[in-house]
């Protein structure tokens, strides 16, 4: 991949798993019933962080499909799975077991291959 499109990538990765992590953050908002939990994740600053987030990723993406096909976009994009599964187990302490690990460490050579070395 070209510089441009390593650095539309890391841009992409950056964006989706902030927006992940700030949804993340405004669901985990505890309310005393449901109503309310749905009027505190709208109120929460963290879902519209999210949604800006995905707004900019939306464009970004845009951007690094003009640049390389989408079969190694989708292929390289998978990473974020493994960038979200190492986020939410630093900031909300998910369980991360060896079936999750494994996976993460085959999702990771798959994207080294596809990236054709990046």
């Amino acid at each position: 991949m070209s510089r441009l499109a390593t650095a539309l990538w890391v841009i992409n990765i950056f964006l989706d798993t902030a927006g992940h992590l700030s949804f993340k953050a405004a669901a985990a908002a505890k309310a005393a019933d449901q109503r309310r939990s749905w009027l505190t994740m709208l109120r929460s600053v963290y879902l519209w962080i999210g949604l800006a987030c995905f707004c900019l990723e939306f464009a970004v993406w845009f951007a690094l499909l003009s640049l390389i096909p989408l079969s190694q976009a989708v292929l390289v994009g998978s990473i974020n799975i493994v960038v979200l599964m190492i986020a939410g187990r630093l900031l909300f302490r998910e369980r991360l077991d060896r079936m999750r690990v494994g996976g993460m460490i085959l999702i990771a050579a798959g994207v080294a291959l596809a990236g054709g070395g990046l």
